[in-house]
């Protein structure tokens, strides 16, 4: 076995963490014949020894024989994600620091939390864009890691890691996943080979095939929507809940409260307002989208009308009760989620049929609605970009497709983005 490399680096004279304290205890004085500032051999030996005992991480021995982690140079502070996926930072479970430096006072292992502030706390992070590092502690005193990440999330009294996590909870499975939950692949015969965890923010969709991932990942923490379990070693996440989520805490991630009916003099001819355009994105959600040929926007159209009564009408209304103007009932339906979409086989003028809504096309997703768009598009003459189908299944061909079909339009830039939208739908079904 070769013997491993080192590279003398000058301590930082006033860190006041706990192994540095403890070797400028122990390590001898340097000479007048040897430079001020750098460690003798001697030196650098009593302070890996003095840095495993306080940290309990290797022996003295270890600490100067183990060869650097496999895929090392992915690990450092603020590096790429790789094509092998997101850095995996272990190390060990350490005292939580404050900005001082001190360790913290110990507390409860599992202090009571809810999934509100699990979820605000990891939104911190986010807002602040972290940058991701191994060792490097935030203002917080967390470790700028993926576990670290989790330990501040959860408000722990300490550092862990992807091997310890689980001791603070318990494994649920995939239907209890709720916001504040965890998905956590820990490898035991390789820690730093793949092991990573994320927070779990709520599924993006109803057929519970991707969700919102709150993550520390270089170069920074990020939110963004993730297949399910991951995008990569999918099979062996786990989902694990924080033995301290209090009773009573369980929901959705937290959302603004639903905006209250403003009245009806804010909707028919001539009316231009912010809630007419909500009104209308609201009405696209819920399978209106055919209705607009572009849109939606403030200034009331006919176009609203229509959507609103297709709306009515599928929850059965008649008569005065499907006019096309929102009252509080209609409006309460649509802020909320409740009632019935407008059917997916409704067609606008034209024969067009309506557009199912944008979430329906996106990664994760898996629905007939995908199928019916990629054979329209074979049928246009966008079909070079499948291998196979298509399909039911969302990919990367449908994406290319479709944006082909956007260009070809003459949309360019964000028009142009491989996601069908009410007016690329209504030109491709025209």
């Amino acid at each position: 076995m070769s013997a491993p490399a080192f590279e003398e680096i000058d301590p930082v004279s006033d860190c006041d963490c706990l192994g540095c304290v403890r070797w400028r205890r122990l390590a001898p004085r340097p000479s007048s014949a040897r430079p001020a500032g750098r460690p003798t051999a001697r030196g650098a030996v009593v302070m890996a020894a003095a840095a495993s005992a306080v940290l309990g991480a290797v022996s003295p021995a270890a600490a100067l024989t183990s060869a650097p982690p496999r895929h090392a140079a992915s690990y450092r502070p603020g590096a790429p994600a790789t094509d092998e996926g997101p850095a995996s930072p272990q190390g060990t479970a350490v005292p939580l620091h404050g900005p001082g430096g001190s360790p913290a006072r110990p507390q409860a292992k599992t202090p009571a939390t809810t999934r509100t502030a699990i979820i605000n706390r990891a939104k911190l992070w986010t807002s602040a864009k972290v940058p991701y590092s191994t060792t490097a502690f935030w203002s917080d005193g967390y470790r700028q890691d993926c576990s670290g990440y989790v330990s501040m999330a959860w408000g722990l009294l300490s550092n862990e890691w992807t091997g310890s996590l689980g001791q603070f909870a318990v494994k649920i499975t995939k239907e209890e996943l709720q916001p504040g939950d965890i998905l956590l692949f820990h490898n035991p015969a390789d820690p730093q080979g793949g092991s990573h965890v994320v927070i779990f923010g709520g599924w993006t969709d109803h057929t519970h095939t991707a969700y919102t991932a709150y993550e520390q990942t270089p170069p920074h923490t990020r939110r963004q929507s993730t297949p399910y379990a991951y995008w990569n070693n999918s099979g062996k996440y786990l989902p694990y809940r924080y033995k301290g989520v209090t009773a009573g805490s369980a929901g959705a991630e937290p959302e603004a409260a639903p905006v209250p009916f403003p009245g009806t003099s804010y909707f028919g001819p001539g009316a231009n307002n912010k809630y007419v355009t909500m009104l209308g994105e609201m009405l696209v959600t819920r399978g209106g989208g055919s209705y607009y040929a572009k849109g939606p926007g403030p200034v009331w159209g006919e176009a609203d009308r229509r959507a609103t009564q297709a709306f009515q009408k599928a929850q059965g209304w008649t008569g005065p009760a499907a006019d096309g103007l929102p009252g509080p009932r209609t409006w309460e339906l649509l802020v909320t989620g409740g009632g019935k979409d407008i059917a997916s086989g409704a067609a606008s003028p034209g024969g067009v049929p309506a557009f199912p809504g944008k979430q329906y096309f996106r990664a994760g997703a898996d629905n007939a609605h995908v199928t019916r768009l990629g054979r329209q598009l074979v049928k246009k003459g966008f079909g070079r970009f499948y291998a196979t189908g298509p399909g039911p299944r969302w990919s990367e061909a449908d994406r290319r497709a479709v944006e082909a079909f956007q260009r070809a339009q003459g949309w360019r830039g964000g028009t142009a983005d491989g996601y069908p939208g009410p007016e690329t739908w209504r030109r491709l079904f025209a």
